[in-house]
């Protein structure tokens, strides 16, 4: 759960309200959170940032918190339309968007389609082009299905997310099915080729070293599609949780980034 020092604004669109997380004070950052999961994920980021001197906005996705879900036909297009209503809601910007996992697809989308609203993009465990393996597939499917018990999913959270030795039960719930169905469904109606090269935004690249769903091969086909315009960093000791996992680690590229910007 976001710090209860933190101020929840709601954001109107035309598809209903979506609430955000916000603090700090600061030129603007937004923070998109993993396939099925909650903006408290970036509540020990989030905090790192806003403490450097930034403002920074977590939206909840659609059907978590009072984030409303439309009756529409969802594709990365609409959730980053989304994006860009918390960012217009929030002063204009232009910002700098974080995406973690699923969430840099949804924030290459934004700077794609919305690009005076974008000032950078930083992609924590960008996927998406690379296929995940079958049993990293079983695994996601044993993670969202509450019937299987819990220390059957916690395993299954240590195999896909976590890197070898690194404690997962930091992530034991916090995983909304609904929402990673509602979130699988923009991704089959959305070609990757809409969003992988980010419009033209700079990229930094946040790749965990032992990232078993986002390989390391994504970052490398990034680097081949867009050139310099995207920067690797590779944080060692770090699954695709990264996050909890390397939270010190995350926050010094992270604030870098920001303070090169």
């Amino acid at each position: 759960m976001l710090q209860d020092w933190r101020q929840i604004t709601m954001v109107p669109t035309d598809d209903g309200p979506i609430e955000v997380h916000l603090c700090g004070e600061g030129p603007l950052v937004v923070m998109l959170p993993s396939m099925g999961r909650g903006a408290g994920d970036f509540d020990q980021l989030a905090g790192d940032v806003a403490a450097a001197g930034y403002r920074v906005a977590c939206p909840e996705p659609r059907g978590l918190g009072a984030s409303a879900v439309p009756d529409r036909q969802e594709t990365l297009s609409t959730l980053a339309a989304d994006v860009a209503a918390v960012i217009t809601g929030l002063g204009g910007g232009p910002a700098v968007v974080v995406g973690h996992a699923y969430g840099n697809r949804i924030a290459r989308m934004t700077a794609t389609e919305h690009p005076e609203l974008v000032d950078s993009l930083v992609l924590l465990a960008c996927g998406g082009f690379i296929p995940v393996t079958e049993e990293m597939g079983a695994a996601m499917r044993t993670i969202f299905d509450p019937r299987n018990p819990p220390d059957v999913r916690l395993d299954a959270v240590a195999r896909a997310f976590f890197a070898p030795g690194n404690d997962p039960s930091v992530w034991a719930d916090g995983w909304y099915g609904k929402l990673a169905r509602y979130q699988e469904h923009a991704t089959v109606n959305t070609p990757v080729s809409d969003w992988w090269a980010g419009g033209s935004a700079a990229m930094l690249a946040v790749q965990p070293a032992d990232d078993q769903l986002a390989v390391p091969a994504n970052a490398d086909a990034l680097v081949e599609a867009v050139g310099d315009r995207v920067e690797v960093m590779v944080i060692p000791n770090a699954g695709h949780a990264l996050l909890p996992e390397q939270p010190k680690a995350v926050a010094d590229v992270v604030i870098g980034w920001l303070d090169k910007a």
